[in-house]
């Protein structure tokens, strides 16, 4: 990011809010990110520990040199593609606010379909999440359906160990397990909810860039050529019968149907499918 003139001894030309968000959208934009403006915002909010929606208000208002550097330094880090949501530390994820950071992916709002998928289950259902990750959506759910009894696993324990630090800030109570798969001894469950990995290693090139700074493990793991490996791995050791909701590519939708009886897809917010839900064979 260029450096804003913030003036020098008592005569001092410091930059404005407005002008440093100027100064943040061109140099996001410049590095061919995608929503530049809306990012700018959200750096510049942070660093001056106000809203969004409170910039307008203080545009006119003038940054000490102390933010104008968190601004720089965090605009640097956008604008070299690291996600908006490891800069921030944090993601908006129903009505929580999940951290993250380079342990876990960045729970994304079509991921939300799954949540609503779980509130709809009987009271005092069972739900076990696979591959947790930051603890999102096994989070929302308690969040949404106390009366629910949730648990999570990831086969990473990393990102388990970031999943019990949102249960913790968040004050919900989550056992996370560290499994790949289902873990052992798991019974009566209800349903099993999962976004696994389904990127492939050659389609993760064709995809924005920022995809590349998230755990591999958790974008591509072992998928193989047609990006449902690790999804058709959980099918397969998940007890007939048992219930499942998958989130899944926008184009495996006809592929899910097939492997699961009964089974439903649904669209997310940009009419894509995306969750299919159906019974293991």
């Amino acid at each position: 990011m260029e450096a804003v003139e913030t003036g020098s001894g008592g005569d001092s030309s410091a930059a404005t809010v407005g002008e440093l968000l100027d100064t943040a959208t061109e140099t996001i934009a410049a590095a061919g990110c995608q929503e530049p403006r809306n990012d700018a915002e959200a750096l510049v909010a942070n660093a001056l520990g106000i809203s969004v929606e409170e910039l307008s208000r203080d545009g006119a208002g003038e940054a000490s040199p102390e933010v104008v550097a968190a601004i720089e330094a965090a605009v640097s880090r956008r604008a070299d593609h690291e996600p908006l949501a490891y800069v921030l530390g944090r993601a908006p994820f129903r009505n929580l606010e999940i951290q993250v950071d380079p342990r876990v992916l960045w729970p994304r709002r079509e991921t939300e379909l799954l949540v609503e998928v779980g509130t709809e289950l009987p009271e005092g259902a069972r739900v076990h999440e696979v591959g947790t990750g930051s603890g999102a959506i096994a989070l929302a759910l308690i969040s949404e359906r106390p009366d629910l009894r949730v648990t999570a696993s990831d086969l990473s324990p990393e990102a388990a160990e970031a999943a019990r630090e949102n249960a913790e800030r968040l004050g919900l109570e989550l056992e996370v397990s560290v499994a790949e798969g289902l873990p052992e001894g798991l019974e009566d469950v209800h349903m099993v909810i999962a976004n696994l990995p389904y990127v492939t290693d050659e389609t993760i090139f064709n995809r924005s860039p920022e995809i590349r700074r998230e755990p591999r493990i958790a974008v591509t793991g072992a998928c193989g050529a047609d990006g449902l490996g690790v999804i058709r791995g959980l099918i397969e050791e998940t007890p007939s019968g048992w219930k499942l909701a998958m989130e899944h590519d926008t184009h495996h939708g006809p592929a899910m149907r097939e492997m699961l009886r009964d089974a439903t897809t649904m669209r997310d917010y940009m009419g894509d499918e995306r969750v299919t839900v159906g019974v293991a064979p």
